[in-house]
């Protein structure tokens, strides 16, 4: 049995329809014995249905750059993961 973590991970999966029968059908199992996830799924599905056809909408462009900066921040401080996978000592 999926652990719930293992279901998340696989929720894009589970909502597209083009995704693998089988795949689909092992998270569906999932997420029919386990009312979290159910309920994850039922809002998401809801949330997708109140925004699918909506026009995107512009970010002001102060909020663009805040969002940049911080993207960039989390994909060096990444790099320097990989890079670096012994941490230095505290």
């Amino acid at each position: 049995m999926l652990t719930c973590k293992e279901f998340l991970n696989g929720l894009n999966d589970y909502l597209d329809d083009t995704a693998d029968p089988e795949l689909k059908s092992h998270l569906h199992k999932h997420v029919n014995e386990c009312p979290n996830c159910w309920v994850i799924v039922d809002t998401t599905k809801k949330t997708l249905q109140v925004f699918k056809g909506a026009e995107p909408q512009a970010i002001p462009p102060d909020v663009h750059d805040r969002l940049m900066k911080a993207l960039e921040k989390k994909v060096a401080a990444s790099k320097r993961a990989v890079s670096s996978p012994n941490p230095p000592p505290a």
